[in-house]
């Protein structure tokens, strides 16, 4: 009896704690975005391989096998659908999207774009094709193709810590939670995500670019840890993490290295680090018991704050998307 009703009072924990942490209000529940991309009728009618039955290398065969003539005039003709295959050629892929964002990202080559829902976008910076390292930077809640600031400051202030070295893709590829309420609590959405972001790094892969490292935010490392044993990826640098919905880095199931870091005034240390039911993301990965390797961020400042110029943390995210540690 003792045992349920600490279940009971933990389970309340969670959800008044998330639902009203630091003022946060809580959010309206959300319809992840899921399956093929808009024209993918059109696409399918035209006699072209469906989409949802191609794996990423599959879709990097299927264009191998089209001459440059043909390729650009699929972009043109299917800018929707070839601009969100993963595994298509990059500059493709880049040259669809522009068709049908219309300068919307400024001079930023967008990877991705999707515009049902809240909209989801893949932003680039650098030259992804030829750069030794490559980061994605995987957000937390309230980050869609309308709000990208906060995603998009992470990216640029990464390149420019490793002195334009290393290409940056802001990935706001999944529907986030918005605010801090029972969908930041639960995983359904992160369980959507985490299968789009296994297909997105798989097609980086199949597009011919490096390995990349990953850095999840929030509820952006809820998604990391439950994709991790798919993602093909150097490393999981998680922070301001609620949980990867594991136990410790042993049952993440990855061959990645796995980072964490939670600066002393991050109010996600609020949050009870427990998982009851889907309810809840479980332990903290920052807790040294967790198993993965710490990241000082003594000097970062709030929930946002770690990628502030200056910071430890900013400094040891950039030594890890250049492989400067060990």
């Amino acid at each position: 009896m003792r045992r349920i009703s600490r279940t009971l009072i933990t389970a309340a924990l969670v959800a008044a704690v998330i639902g009203g942490t630091a003022g946060f209000a809580s959010g309206d529940s959300q319809q992840p975005v899921t399956g093929a991309p808009a024209g993918t009728a059109e696409w399918r009618a035209a006699g072209l391989p469906d989409p949802e039955r191609m794996t990423p290398a599959e879709v990097a065969r299927f264009f191998a096998g089209l001459s440059p003539v043909r390729q650009r005039e699929l972009a043109r003709t299917h800018p929707t659908v070839v601009g969100n295959l993963d595994g298509a050629p990059l500059e493709l892929r880049y040259a669809a999207n522009a068709r049908v964002t219309h300068g919307a990202f400024g001079d930023t080559r967008v990877l991705a774009h999707d515009a049902r829902g809240r909209g989801q976008v893949a932003l680039v910076y650098g030259d992804l094709a030829r750069a030794e390292h490559v980061s994605v930077i995987v957000p937390g809640s309230d980050i869609d193709a309308g709000r990208l600031r906060p995603l998009t400051d992470m990216a640029n202030e990464l390149r420019r810590a490793t002195g334009g070295r290393t290409a940056v893709v802001a990935w706001a590829g999944y529907t986030t939670p918005v605010g801090v309420g029972l969908d930041a609590a639960t995983g359904r959405l992160a369980e959507a995500g985490a299968e789009r972001l296994t297909r997105f790094v798989d097609g980086l892969a199949a597009a011919g670019a490096a390995e990349p490292s990953l850095f999840c935010h929030s509820y952006g490392s809820v998604v990391c840890g439950l994709a991790a044993h798919d993602l093909k990826a150097k490393d999981l640098v998680v922070f301001g993490s609620p949980g990867m919905r594991a136990d410790n880095v042993a049952e993440l199931g990855t061959a990645a290295r796995v980072w964490a870091a939670k600066d002393p005034t991050d109010w996600i240390d609020r949050v009870p680090n427990v998982e009851v039911g889907d309810l809840g993301h479980g332990a903290d990965p920052a807790d040294p018991a967790f198993g993965a390797r710490r990241i000082a961020a003594d000097d970062a400042a709030g929930h946002g704050g770690y990628f502030a110029p200056g910071t430890a943390s900013l400094r040891t995210f950039a030594a890890i998307a250049e492989g400067d540690v060990r």
